[in-house]
């Protein structure tokens, strides 16, 4: 496990003079079950988006605006905002006149477990579409980040099983502690001007804006900033079990019991 790699790509955020929409598979084959890929929509384009039988699907999107058309209502795309379909089966990406959009497209297989679980989680969380904009999230504290340090979940555990993301942001010098979770297979996007460098075992990577990271299973990981720079991204959880979503009680809502 010590001699691994942390598997990293960066996004091609500059295709922004391409003439009709276009999509890549980032980091392929890392997680089981889980897809993840980089879609560019030029202004002139709109994307018609359906949903596919035992598969969830998110949507985070992070560069440019436009608007999202799901069963008779419509949702503002702006940078840093996440989206997903739930029971609707037919959404419509729009984008801004004169304006490229980017955004990436996670799709979750759903086990046969998942599919039970689902059954038994809030009408509310699975039936409605879920949309919400980073900074509007609910914040939490962790003991493996500093009191300056900013961590919001963009989407808890209870809309997909199996399955949680939130953000990290703060400005150097600070860091994300040393910690394990063999639990949980765990991707890092690096968000608008994020800088930092990402630990696992004995490896270590730079991880800039726009870059997709995979922390190797099992490894001990941290981040750390420097002076001046900013810590920015999301990280994505994916559970291997219902069971090792307890790793989640480490996170403590602000202003919610202790």
């Amino acid at each position: 496990m010590h001699n691994q790699e942390i598997p990293v790509a960066k996004l091609n955020i500059q295709a922004s003079e391409i003439a009709e929409h276009c999509s890549e598979r980032i980091l392929e084959n890392e997680i089981e079950g889980i897809t993840v890929e980089h879609h560019v929509v030029p202004s002139s384009g709109a994307v018609v988006d359906h949903a596919t039988e035992g598969v969830k699907t998110i949507y985070l999107f992070i560069q440019g605006a436009g608007s999202i058309v799901a069963a008779d209502a419509s949702y503002e795309i702006v940078p840093e905002t996440i989206f997903l379909p739930n029971m609707v089966e037919q959404i419509v990406i729009n984008v801004a006149q004169n304006d490229t959009l980017h955004y990436l497209k996670i799709s979750t297989k759903l086990t046969a477990q998942d599919k039970l679980d689902l059954a038994g989680f809030p009408a509310q969380n699975t039936q409605n579409v879920y949309y919400a904009k980073f900074i509007d999230c609910q914040p939490y504290t962790e003991k493996i980040k500093n009191l300056n340090t900013v961590s919001r979940t963009i989407l808890s555990n209870k809309i997909i099983p199996r399955v949680a993301m939130g953000t990290v942001q703060t400005k150097g010098p600070d860091e994300v502690g040393a910690h394990e979770h063999p639990m949980l297979e765990q991707l890092f996007l690096g968000l608008s001007e994020n800088s930092c460098t990402v630990y696992a075992d004995d490896a270590q990577v730079d991880f800039p804006e726009h870059a997709l990271l995979h922390i190797p299973l099992g490894s001990r990981h941290s981040v750390s900033v420097e002076k001046d720079e900013v810590m920015y991204y999301v990280w994505m959880d994916f559970f291997l079990d219902k069971q090792g979503e307890e790793w989640l009680n480490t996170h403590k809502v602000i202003g919610g019991d202790e």
